[in-house]
C-alpha cells in the first residue's frame, strides 16, 4: 500500500516539481517508509512507499532496461497477487526486485496497454513509457485501490487522494451541488464525479492512456462476469469449488513480509475469513473486534467470541465511546476527503489504529462478501417477479424531512448505473452489479482505504478476487438466497468448516449508536449546524435547527450525515484545520 502523484504536461510545459512535491507531502500517510520520484522529460512521478512485500529491493520507482532516456518508469499501489506466476511466465526477463509490482513493468513491454488484464490483484499503476511518449495509468477491476486524476490547461495531474490534486493549486475547490445531494440522501457519491467537477475517479477496471497531457485511448477490465447463472452441480460439489477458490485466495492475500492480522465482526465474512486463515496459519490470528461500551447497540463481541474459540485465535477487543465519538470524528472526517458517511468509518478507524500499535502493517476484511454472494435483505426483494421488484435505495437518508433546498435529483447516478447493466441477469444479479459499480468502490473500499491508510496500515479483501468473483457472482439465485436467508452457499461452506459461529443465524446489520451520542449533544449542536455553510448552502437551516434541537435518536442516521457533511466541507472545501472535538470544528462556521 502506497501513495502514487504525478503529472504529464502539455507541449512546452515543463513539470512542475514544486506542484509534484506538495503533491506528494499530501501523501505521507499512505508511505511513511519512503519516498521516490522520476522526471523525464513532461513526465513526473512521485511515489511514497508502505514497505509490505520485498522490504530490501522494492523502493520505487521501478525501472525496464536500456539506457535511462528510453527506459520504461513504474510506481504503484497495491499487491499483485500473481506475481509468481507472471514471473514464470516472463522466464526470460532478469528481475532485479523481488517487488511484486515488477512484473506489471515487464508484461507492459510485453503487451502494451493490455497489459492490465493479466493482473491479479488490487492496484494503481502509473507507467511512463518515454519511447511512445504515453502515461498509462491502471486501476484495479474492483476498484480496491483509488486513483484520481484531473485535466487542466497544464495537463494532466493524477493521485492517489483528492487531497493531493487540491494541493496542486490550479483547481476550484468548490463542490457540485449534484454530489452534495447524493452525499447526504445515499452517504457516497456514484460513478466517477467526485464533489469537485475538475476531479474524477477512474472507473473500477480502467486504463487511461495519455499523450501529451491528453487522454487519447481508455480501456477496461471487468470485475464481473455480466453474465447470467451457470446451471449448478450438486451442493458438495459446489462446496468444494468454494473451499478451493476461497482458500486460493486467502493464501495469497496472506503474502506479506510484515505481520499481518484481520478484522472480525462476528458476521458471516469475516468469520469464513478467520476460519481459512486459521487452517492456513501455524500462529494464531490476530482478529480485531470493535464493541460499544455503555449503549444499546448489539455487542459483536458475542458473535466474534464463538469464531475465536474456534479457531484459537488471537482475540483483540476495541471499545468505541461516546468520547471517542467527539474527539475522533474530525480525525475521520479528515482522512475521508473523497466523502463517506459510512458510520462503519469510526470503528474501523479506531481498529486501524489498534492494530498498527500492535506492529502490523497488514489486515485482512470481509468486504465484498455480501455483495458476491447475495447477502443483503434488498438482494432477496430483487428476486421478486416484476411488477413485485422495486429499485434499490428508492427512499434517502433526508427524504420527508423536508431538509434538502432540491430534493430531486439524488438518485440519478444510480438509475443510469442500473440503465447501463446487458440483458439476460436475473434480478438478483443487476441489484449485485449494481452495488458492485457503485456501493462497494465508492463506500465500503473508500472507506476501508482511507481508514486504514490513516495509520499505514493496508486493508486486503479476500473476497474481491477474480477467480472466486467469477465463480460466485455466477451462482444460481437459489444458492444466494434460500429460505430467507443470503449467502446460501458460503453459510453452508461455514457450517462445515467453523460450525460454532451459527452460520445460519439471521443477518444483523453492523450498528454504530451514533443516534445516542448525537442526542446527547442535539441542543448545543442546532444552532451551529444550521449556519455551517456546508449544511446552509444545500439545506434549510431551519429544519437543521428543529432536527438536532429535538435530540431525537430514531433521526440519528439523517443527523449524523448531516454532522459528517459538515465537518467534510469545512476540512477538505474551507481548509479549515480540524480541531480537537467536533463542537469546537463546528464553532469556526
Amino acid at each position: 500500500m502506497c501513495g502514487l502523484a504525478g503529472m504529464m504536461t502539455r507541449p512546452g510545459r515543463a513539470v512542475n516539481e514544486g506542484v509534484l512535491a506538495r503533491m506528494g507531502a499530501c501523501l505521507g500517510h499512505r508511505g511513511p517508509d519512503g519516498q521516490g520520484t522520476h522526471v523525464a522529460g513532461n513526465v513526473g512521478l512521485l511515489h511514497t512507499r508502505l514497505a509490505i512485500v520485498d522490504l530490501e529491493t522494492g523502493d520505487q520507482p521501478l525501472f525496464g532496461p536500456g539506457p535511462a532516456e528510453s527506459r520504461l518508469t513504474l510506481v504503484a499501489n497495491g499487491e499483485i497477487y500473481n506475481d509468481l506466476d507472471l514471473r514464470r511466465d516472463l522466464s526470460d526477463v532478469a528481475f532485479y526486485t523481488r517487488s511484486d509490482c515488477e512484473p506489471p513493468l515487464h508484461l507492459y513491454a510485453r503487451l502494451g496497454t493490455d497489459y492490465a488484464r493479466h493482473l491479479r490483484g488490487m492496484y494503481a499503476i502509473a507507467l511512463h513509457d518515454p519511447v511512445r511518449e504515453l502515461l498509462v495509468l491502471s486501476r484495479d477491476p474492483f476498484g480496491i485501490k483509488p486513483l484520481y486524476v484531473s485535466e487542466t490547461e497544464e495537463g494532466l495531474l493524477f493521485a492517489s487522494e483528492p487531497r493531493a490534486l487540491l494541493a496542486s493549486g490550479g483547481l476550484n475547490g468548490r463542490v457540485g451541488e449534484q454530489k452534495m445531494r447524493e452525499l447526504l440522501q445515499l452517504q457516497f457519491t456514484t460513478g466517477t464525479g467526485t464533489p469537485w467537477g475538475g476531479i474524477r475517479r477512474l472507473a473500477p477496471g480502467e486504463t487511461l492512456v495519455v499523450r501529451e497531457g491528453r487522454i487519447v485511448a481508455r480501456h477496461h477490465v471487468a470485475a464481473l462476469p455480466l453474465q447470467p447463472p451457470r446451471p449448478a452441480d450438486s451442493d458438495s460439489q459446489m462446496l468444494a469449488r468454494l473451499d478451493h477458490l476461497f482458500e486460493d485466495s486467502v493464501r495469497q492475500h496472506q503474502r506479506s513480509d510484515v505481520p499481518y492480522g484481520m478484522f472480525l465482526s462476528g458476521g458471516i465474512d469475516s468469520s469464513a475469513v478467520l476460519a481459512m486463515m486459521a487452517r492456513l496459519n501455524e500462529r494464531p490470528v490476530r482478529a480485531y473486534t470493535a464493541y460499544f461500551p455503555g449503549t444499546a447497540a448489539r455487542d459483536e463481541r458475542e458473535s466474534a467470541k464463538k469464531a475465536v474459540a474456534a479457531t484459537g485465535a488471537e482475540a483483540v477487543e476495541v471499545g468505541f465511546d461516546e468520547a471517542d465519538f467527539w474527539s475522533l470524528l474530525p480525525a475521520v472526517a479528515d482522512a475521508l476527503d473523497d466523502p463517506v458517511a459510512d458510520y462503519a468509518l469510526l470503528p474501523t478507524y479506531k481498529l486501524a489504529a489498534a492494530a498498527r500499535a500492535d506492529g502490523l502493517k497488514v489486515v485482512l476484511s470481509g468486504e465484498g462478501g455480501d455483495e458476491l454472494f447475495g447477502g443483503y435483505g434488498r438482494y432477496r426483494a430483487a428476486c421478486r417477479p416484476w411488477p413485485l421488484t422495486k429499485p434499490m435505495r428508492r427512499k434517502g437518508i433526508l427524504d420527508g424531512l423536508g431538509i434538502l433546498r432540491q430534493p430531486r435529483g439524488w438518485r440519478d447516478g444510480l438509475t443510469a448505473s442500473e440503465n447501463s447493466l446487458p440483458g439476460g441477469l436475473s434480478g438478483l444479479q443487476r441489484a449485485q452489479a449494481t452495488d458492485g459499480a457503485d456501493w462497494l468502490p465508492n463506500d465500503l473500499l473508500i472507506k476501508l482505504d482511507r481508514c486504514l491508510m490513516a495509520h499505514g496500515v493496508e486493508g486486503r479483501v479476500p473476497f474481491l478476487d477474480l477467480p472466486l468473483a467469477d465463480f460466485a457472482f455466477r451462482l444460481p439465485d437459489n444458492l444466494k438466497t434460500r429460505r430467507g436467508r443470503g449467502k446460501w452457499l458460503l453459510r453452508q461452506w461455514l457450517a462445515r468448516h467453523l460450525p460454532g459461529s451459527d452460520p445460519f443465524a439471521a443477518k444483523r446489520g453492523f450498528t454504530v449508536p451514533v443516534g445516542e451520542w448525537i442526542a446527547a449533544r442535539g441542543k448545543q449542536l442546532a444552532e451551529p449546524m444550521a449556519r455551517q455553510p456546508g449544511i446552509a448552502e444545500f439545506c434549510h437551516p431551519e429544519v437543521v435547527r428543529s432536527l438536532f434541537a429535538a435530540a431525537d435518536p430514531a433521526q440519528g442516521k439523517a443527523a449524523w450525515t448531516l454532522l459528517f457533511a459538515a465537518l467534510w466541507h469545512q476540512r477538505h472545501v474551507l481548509g479549515r484545520e480540524s480541531g480537537p472535538d467536533v463542537l469546537e470544528c463546528l464553532s469556526t462556521g
